[in-house]
C-alpha cells in the first residue's frame, strides 16, 4: 500500500493559523516554503521508506530535509547544535569540552563566506537544505525545538568536525 504525501496540504491551512504569530518565519517566508512545497511530492512505500519525487535538485533536498525532520527531528537538530558549538545550551556543562572542539574547527564567519562565494547551485541547495527543515518547523508548531528555531543556509556548510573518538 502506498501513502501519498503532498507537502502542499500540510502547509494549506498556514496562511490563517495562528500559528504564524508565533512563527519565527514572515509570512513571506511561509508563502515561498510553500510554494516550492507544492512542487514536490512524497510518497511512502508499504515498508515506510519515503521517496521524494521532484523536478530539480533543490526541491529534491527540500522535500528530503522535509522527511528527515518527519521522521528523525531530534537527530537533525542535534546535528545542528553539535555544529554551531551550542551543545552545552542543551546539555549543560558536560557538554563544553564538545563544544570547545566544535568551535576549534568551525567557524560560523567562515562557513557564511563559504556559502557567499559557492557557485549558484551549491547555494540553491542550501537553501533548499534550510528551508526544507524550516517548513517543517512552521507546519508543525507542536514540535518544540531543544533550540533551534531557524536553519539559515549556510549551516549547512559547517560539516567539517573531525571525528572526537581515538
Amino acid at each position: 500500500m502506498l501513502s501519498k504525501i503532498s507537502l502542499l496540504y500540510i502547509g494549506l491551512g498556514l496562511s490563517m493559523s495562528p500559528v504564524l504569530a508565533q512563527s519565527p518565519f514572515s509570512p513571506q517566508e511561509v508563502k515561498a516554503m510553500r510554494t516550492q512545497a507544492k512542487r514536490i511530492e512524497i510518497i511512502k512505500d508499504t515498508y515506510g521508506v519515503p521517496h521524494v519525487y521532484a523536478k530539480t535538485d533543490a526541491d529534491a533536498v527540500f522535500g528530503m530535509m522535509y522527511v528527515q525532520c518527519e521522521e528523525f527531528f531530534d537527530k537533525v537538530e542535534n546535528s545542528l547544535i553539535s555544529r554551531t558549538g551550542r551543545l552545552a545550551e542543551v546539555e549543560g556543562e558536560a557538554a563544553l569540552l564538545r563544544d570547545l572542539w566544535s568551535n576549534l574547527f568551525i567557524d560560523s564567519t567562515q562557513a557564511k563566506a563559504y556559502y557567499q562565494q559557492s557557485p549558484e547551485w551549491l547555494r540553491k541547495l542550501c537553501d533548499a537544505h534550510a528551508a526544507g527543515i524550516n517548513y517543517y518547523l512552521a507546519t508543525h508548531p507542536a514540535v518544540k525545538p531543544k533550540l533551534i528555531t531557524r536553519v539559515e543556509p549556510w549551516m549547512n556548510l559547517m560539516n567539517n568536525v573531525p571525528a572526537m573518538g581515538g
